[in-house]
């Protein structure tokens, strides 16, 4: 497996089955601007999402026309079924019951700013993934959050305006570590004007 970032917005998943585990997805899929379609044999309960539609019947393929990405989240024999169906229709489909049979895995997720930190055990040990990612999650401080704001500032100011190539090494030199050290000693908008500074030579200005 290769750990990727996926956009879901607007795009229509299926959940199937409604215990802790679908509903726990059905959340990170809504999160992640997903239209989301949940189907099981329960009721849904008193209070949903208000994006989620809530389908109260059997799981049969049908359901999987007009589907991009399907979590099966039911009992072993119903998620079988899903995994065959979605994958025989090309579907990327995860198994919460056998993880290593379907094409994807849900990791350990945290948000700091526009950083994003994913950490899977491939199946191994979910929660000692979350304590990692926790772990991980710690340590990054508001000036790293902040340093990441300013190059990403950068990124979409300079984009038009320089070849791929320029473009390219113009970033990686605001990425080395000493900008981390500088905003830290002099905050980020010190930083910010070294950085315009940096640009402003790049630019001939």
């Amino acid at each position: 497996m290769i750990p990727i970032m996926v956009d879901l917005r607007d795009r229509a998943c299926l959940v199937v089955g409604g215990g802790p585990v679908g509903i726990r997805r059905a959340g990170t899929l809504l999160e992640a601007g997903a239209a989301v379609i949940l189907v099981c044999l329960e009721a849904p309960p008193v209070r949903i999402a208000d994006r989620l539609q809530w389908r109260t019947e059997p799981y049969r393929p049908e359901l999987l026309d007009g589907i991009g990405l399907v979590v099966a989240a039911a009992t072993p024999a119903v998620n079988d079924r899903v995994v065959s169906d979605a994958r025989a229709r090309g579907i990327w489909v995860s198994s919460a019951t056998e993880p290593e049979a379907g094409d994807f895995n849900f990791p350990a997720v945290a948000v700091r700013g526009r950083i994003r930190i994913a950490v899977s055990t491939g199946g191994g040990s979910p929660g000692l993934a979350a304590v990692v990612c926790d772990r991980l999650r710690e340590s990054l401080d508001d000036s790293v959050v902040a340093w990441v704001d300013l190059v990403a500032d950068i990124r979409r100011e300079i984009r038009p305006m320089l070849s791929p190539e320029r473009r390219a090494d113009l970033l990686r030199r605001l990425a080395e570590p000493a900008w981390l050290d500088r905003i830290r000693a002099e905050g980020p908008e010190a930083a910010r004007r070294a950085m315009r500074a940096v640009v402003d030579q790049e630019l001939g200005r």
